[in-house]
């Protein structure tokens, strides 16, 4: 029985210099094949015209780019956009594309579902079903850009934030290949500084990270002590505040970043309050570090609601009072369901964690 078609997406620069050197080819096709994926655009060999007739018909034999199917794209009423992308028979994930007057950022998913469980996201409290492969993350990348006519001087994506579904550092293996396509400049060329992973806390990949790639690092804190934070994001319970923020640290230190960025969720009535805010502060005082304030964006179920405004102006003053850079992040896409925290995808649950999730955020409110 012939063996599956390999997909070419699941390979960086390097994985595809192995490839075609396995094949008897020299290293710079590996450049060639990637000026025709992600260049181009292209994913017909036959069009490949700088590859020989031998070589084309080995690649059609024995690889393929596959790309997921798109199953609908939604548009917000502030030009957000959200694309359900089928990765299998059962599973679809959920990427969005936020438009801005200087930039546009995608925010791409890593996991069907998510393994973490979170009381106030709606990725976590459907549960878990798989990781997503390399080829599967890239590709979201490449089907947002085929979708916006990003090409060529036309290029509509500008910074890439792994925020999308799922915990990025809990699928390491298949997120770094895809960040290296991200940042290639036979890729998407996208600066270093331009692409994000966003984690809740993972440490020992946080210091993985550290050593394999040049991007900027956003943490999901949403608390200012690990009691309120055990709550919150479980993981806490593994990889406490202390020992997560050494690790930024070292982070910032190797990476000679400016800053990293601190994600806080405002909940009503549980991590909003002006001594939250001061907390956060001193907490902070020695990790160079910008405040990025997220309201709680409601999803079906939750027990959880948003901050009222001046709850949130009030936080942000005390944050800027003591000298650190702090923005609320704009909800967008709300009413596509696209906005942070509200992204669900549709997906066979193999955790049964929807319910567990449900407990926890009315216990966590209690």
């Amino acid at each position: 029985m012939k063996n599956a078609p390999i997909n070419l997406l699941n390979h960086d620069r390097a994985g595809l210099e192995t490839l075609f050197l396995d094949m008897g080819e020299q290293k710079f096709r590996a450049q060639q094949a990637m000026k025709w994926i992600y260049g181009e655009q292209n994913l017909d060999f036959d069009a490949w015209s700088n590859f020989s007739k031998v070589l084309r018909a080995r690649l059609k034999d024995d690889y393929q780019v596959a790309v997921p199917t798109l199953l609908s794209e939604q548009v917000s009423k502030d030009g957000t956009i959200k694309w359900l992308l089928k990765v299998d028979e059962v599973n679809a994930v959920e990427t969005v594309f936020i438009p801005e007057k200087n930039r546009g950022t995608l925010c791409v998913s890593s996991q069907v579902g998510c393994t973490l469980n979170c009381t106030f996201c709606a990725t976590g409290a459907q549960g878990f079903n798989r990781h997503l492969t390399t080829a599967e993350i890239i590709a979201q990348v490449w089907v947002a850009a085929k979708q916006l006519g990003h090409h060529g001087l036309d290029r509509k994506i500008t910074n890439v934030v792994m925020m999308g579904m799922g915990e990025p550092l809990a699928n390491y293996s298949q997120v770094l290949p895809a960040l290296n396509i991200m940042r290639d400049d036979f890729g998407f060329g996208l600066a270093n500084r331009r692409v994000t992973v966003s984690t809740a806390g993972l440490v020992p990949y946080i210091d993985r990270l550290n050593a394999d790639a040049d991007v900027s690092l956003a943490i999901s804190l949403h608390a200012p002590h690990d009691e309120l934070r055990n709550q919150l994001v479980p993981l806490n319970k593994k990889y406490n505040i202390k020992t997560l923020l050494a690790s930024c640290k070292n982070f910032i230190q190797n990476k000679r970043k400016a800053r990293i960025t601190i994600e806080y969720t405002l909940i009503d009535g549980m991590n909003d309050r002006p001594e939250h805010a001061r907390a956060l502060c001193k907490l902070l005082a020695n990790i160079p570090s910008k405040i990025n304030l997220i309201p709680f964006n409601p999803f079906p179920g939750t027990a959880f609601k948003q901050s009222q405004p001046e709850a949130i102006e009030a936080f942000k003053g005390v944050c800027m009072k003591n000298g650190f850079i702090t923005t609320v992040r704009k909800t967008r896409g709300d009413d596509i369901a696209a906005a942070c925290g509200q992204l669900a995808g549709e997906f066979m649950d193999r955790t049964r964690r929807s319910a567990q999730i449900k407990k926890m955020q009315l216990e966590v409110v209690a």
